[in-house]
């Protein structure tokens, strides 16, 4: 639930910032003779698109940490897995 409710608050701020940077009458930076105006700053995406990738890596990190403690501990209670990996 935890790694479900990290990817939610993820994905939250991704859409956030998306609204934010969304404005109408903007152009998408692409080389075209048809359009002319004001193009959007190409800056912002490129950021959200590492926010993306850098994500969903977390996510499979985190996946792969739930795996081997699955593996390891035949329970979902937080506190029996604590109590058995405590030194």
């Amino acid at each position: 639930m935890k790694i479900l409710s990290m990817d939610v608050m993820s994905t939250g701020v991704i859409a956030y910032y998306v609204l934010v940077a969304s404005r109408d009458g903007l152009f998408t930076p692409i080389f075209s003779e048809a359009n002319k105006g004001s193009y959007s700053d190409p800056v912002p995406q490129a950021v959200i698109l590492t926010a993306i990738v850098i994500g969903f890596s977390i996510q499979a990190l985190m996946l792969v940490g739930v795996m081997k403690l699955a593996r390891d501990n035949p329970t979902l209670e937080s506190n029996e897995i604590e109590k058995n990996n405590t030194p």
